[in-house]
């Protein structure tokens, strides 16, 4: 049982942590980059990331990072050790929380940016982009603090 428990915590730390600069990513170069284009330009290159990241590599990922997530915390809950209890619940709690601002803020904004095509770029942008910065530094934190808190539970492990 601690050779599973110990692979689920360090499943749920690298994946979160990839999700993390995934997202850190954006946050300081991405978006900044494309803050001084022209409207058009920052539409029909986020449409086009927007749909090349549906993809499995991105899913396993993604999904992983809950799934190891929930699993140590079942296990770690199973073994009854607070102190790797305590840091595993709110790594996951914060992934959580981060799914839960891409499931109903940053999703359905890509989503509406999708499908305003490239009719009206300055409106779509002026919809799109300050939002969608501001939610996806959220997620950034969110994540970060999920992986520091992973990496606590593996030290008290």
């Amino acid at each position: 049982m601690d050779a599973l428990r110990t692979a689920a915590l360090l499943a749920a730390t690298l994946t979160t942590a990839m999700m993390a600069g995934f997202f850190h990513a954006y946050s300081f170069s991405v978006m900044p980059g494309l803050r001084g284009t022209g409207d058009a330009v920052l539409v029909e290159v986020m449409q086009r990331i927007n749909r090349a990241i549906l993809n499995g590599w991105f899913f396993l990922i993604f999904v992983g990072a809950l799934v190891s997530g929930a699993l140590a915390v079942a296990l770690v809950a199973i073994d009854g050790d607070t102190a790797v209890l305590i840091p595993a619940v709110l790594g996951l709690a914060c992934y959580l929380a981060q799914l839960v601002i891409t499931g109903r803020i940053n999703v359905p904004l890509n989503n509406g940016l999708d499908a305003a095509g490239l009719t009206d770029p300055v409106a779509a942008r002026a919809t799109f982009e300050q939002p969608w910065v501001r939610w996806n530094n959220a997620r950034t934190l969110l994540c970060t603090v999920a992986a520091g808190s992973w990496c606590w539970a593996l030290i008290q492990a």
